[in-house]
């Protein structure tokens, strides 16, 4: 597969590239590649990592995320207090911030932002992130009152996220429904030029622009112009990196890491606290998979380390619990209830639960057979990590049919009931990011897809976003992750790296991570002549 894609990329050299491709770049424009483009770049309309890459370079957010994915860090917000009761949150923000069209930004902005993010009314998917909204009023033109219902311990970090970017009022009235699609005014180090869909999106510099976070070396933009260039051929984005066509991409085909490190003229950077886990998930209400034993003896048959040879190239880390160690609030008790790998005690524990071999070899137990449908997203990772999973299971007697959709179907047959499993990979940003998520039963069908209804859950779950006390969140997560890995609702896979490829010419560029992104704003990017 490796030889594959480099001869191909060889081959095909510039005569590869996409026409928009194959001209030397210009001096001061940053050309970054990425295989996907969004479906708009409205912060509260898309879940999208290529919407988030883009919308971080539009616009800002109150709080950002420091290197170690776990200290949150000002943004727009210089400082901010927490009442003692955790209900009201007081941000004091910059007085020199302005938007692209060069109005003053002010906390009347912000207000705006985050009630259009919470309001019910416009539908946002991600909502719940901006926690139980009582009021956010504006005190003063830089102080923003966030007050809440009850308390929520994970607001500071949802608050660096992409949805809860600052966005202006006359630009959304505006566009309406195409705010994101035909034009964005942000405060963000650069601003909207043009998007042509599934082709480019181009952003030139936010003249004026010092208002950094600190994690940064640059408060200002070192870069004019950036071409976010849609590249989906692995085989031409791979050629575009490496003749200089290309400066800056995190799509980098996991076969040809490896190879990229050793490639003159191509720098590698890579962000070891990178959340973004693949796993298949039960929906424990459903035949054959409302088996706990079962359950288990599949966690026990799956090779998690081959998968993460095989298919991802070492590219990424065989899961070994739930959530990554590196992670706020991870508890590593949870790493030791997770089953061991071993297909013979998969079968001694299914043998002893009655589940006896069929005719074909699948296992029967009480006239039903061990088979379940899995649904997932379509694509080359999938299908290959799909097939060895259903092959470790067949080995165990367990017959595991395999649907995957292209992604425009996908995610409405990932809203059903029709399947047994599922297969998955998401970002996140912190343990309790992850978990409610995915596990409060009030989020059944989806993203609770594996129907998961447990009060203990759902009263720890709450415990951790009510905690005041960062202690009292965590013992909360802990007992979550225990509870749910004991059950053995999903089986963890692989952890994904995150690496990010730079050109000879570009300099800083360097892998962040924060909901997947690996080109965090930009702002330490620079080009030299």
């Amino acid at each position: 597969m490796l030889k594959k894609i480099l001869a191909g990329a060889a081959l095909l050299g510039l005569a590869g590239v996409q026409p928009a491709l194959a001209q030397a770049n210009p001096p001061d424009t940053l050309i970054a590649l990425r295989a996907f483009d969004s479906d708009n770049y409205d912060p509260i309309r898309s879940t999208a990592r290529s919407a988030g890459e883009v919308v971080y370079m539009l616009a800002d957010t109150l709080t950002s995320v420091d290197w170690d994915m776990k200290t949150v860090t000002p943004g727009l917000a210089t400082s901010w207090t927490v009442s003692p009761d955790g209900k009201l949150y007081t941000f004091k923000l910059r007085d020199d911030v302005t938007f692209c069209d060069g109005r003053k930004m002010t906390a009347d902005d912000v207000v705006f932002s985050i009630s259009r993010l919470a309001d019910p009314a416009n539908k946002s998917p991600v909502r719940w992130r901006a926690g139980p909204v009582k009021e956010i009023r504006a005190k003063d033109a830089t102080t923003v009152e966030y007050e809440l219902t009850q308390p929520f311990s994970e607001l500071l970090f949802q608050l660096s996220l992409f949805f809860a970017s600052v966005v202006d009022k006359n630009s959304v009235e505006k566009l309406g429904a195409n705010f994101g699609v035909q034009g964005f005014n942000g405060t963000g180090p650069f601003c909207w030029v043009s998007w042509t869909p599934r082709n480019e999106l181009v952003m030139t510099k936010h003249e004026g622009y010092k208002w950094a976070p600190p994690i940064f070396k640059n408060p200002s933009p070192q870069v004019g112009k950036v071409i976010w260039k849609i590249v989906p051929d692995d085989n031409t984005r791979l050629a575009a990196m490496q003749s200089g066509q290309g400066d800056v991409t995190q799509y980098i085909p996991y076969v040809a890491i490896e190879s990229l490190k050793k490639t003159p003229g191509i720098q590698m950077s890579q962000q070891p606290n990178y959340f973004w886990d693949y796993f298949l998930g039960f929906k424990v209400d459903k035949p054959v998979v409302n088996d706990p034993l079962i359950r288990k003896a599949m966690v026990m048959a799956v090779n998690r380390p081959a998968i993460a040879k095989a298919v991802f190239f070492g590219a990424g880390d065989a899961a070994d619990a739930y959530l990554n160690p590196n992670v706020l609030d991870y508890d590593p008790a949870s790493k030791a209830l997770l089953p061991a790998y071993s297909p013979d005690n998969a079968r001694k524990l299914l043998d002893d639960a009655g589940w006896k071999a069929g005719a074909d070899g699948v296992r029967v137990k009480d006239g039903l057979r061990a088979s379940f449908t899995v649904y997932g997203i379509t694509d080359v990772v999938w299908t290959r990590t799909a097939e060895a999973i259903q092959a470790d299971l067949r080995r165990i007697g367990v017959e595991m049919k395999i649907s995957l959709f292209d992604a425009t179907i996908a995610w409405g047959k990932l809203a059903t009931q029709e399947f047994d499993a599922f297969v998955m990979s998401y970002p996140y940003v912190s343990a309790g990011d992850a978990l409610n998520l995915y596990w409060p039963s009030t989020n059944r069908p989806t993203p609770n897809r594996m129907n998961w209804n447990d009060p203990e859950t759902d009263t720890l779950l709450a415990t951790a976003r009510g905690a005041l006390d960062p202690i009292d969140r965590k013992v909360a997560l802990a007992k979550v992750q225990e509870r749910v890995t004991e059950a053995n609702v999903w089986i963890p896979l692989v952890r994904e790296q995150l690496w990010v490829a730079s050109s000879k010419r570009t300099v800083g560029a360097r892998a962040h991570g924060l909901y997947g992104v690996g080109i965090y704003k930009g702002l330490d990017i620079s080009l030299t002549k």
